[in-house]
């Protein structure tokens, strides 16, 4: 296994992991493995588009159809008249 050292760490984010690992009841090693490896997961995965995370998230309260892309498009007000 790769080893990673890390110099100059502020005492103050140091004390933060630590506190965060005891929360989580690991190690302060084993934290910063987990943030890391977390890290570079979220990274991999490709980012949905917003219209599809939208849809995923209300499509069990009525949203049926797609949303149109918006891109390169000016934002504005909503027009709740129509």
């Amino acid at each position: 296994m790769a080893q990673l050292l890390v110099r100059d760490l502020d005492d103050d984010v140091k004390a933060r992991l630590r506190r965060r690992a005891r929360r989580h009841g690991r190690s302060t090693e084993e934290e910063v493995r987990e943030i890391l490896r977390a890290a570079v997961h979220a990274d991999t995965a490709p980012p949905q588009p917003l219209g599809s995370r939208l849809k995923a998230r209300f499509g069990r309260v009525g949203l049926e159809s797609d949303i149109e892309e918006l891109r390169g498009h000016a934002a504005g007000p909503a027009d709740f008249a129509g």
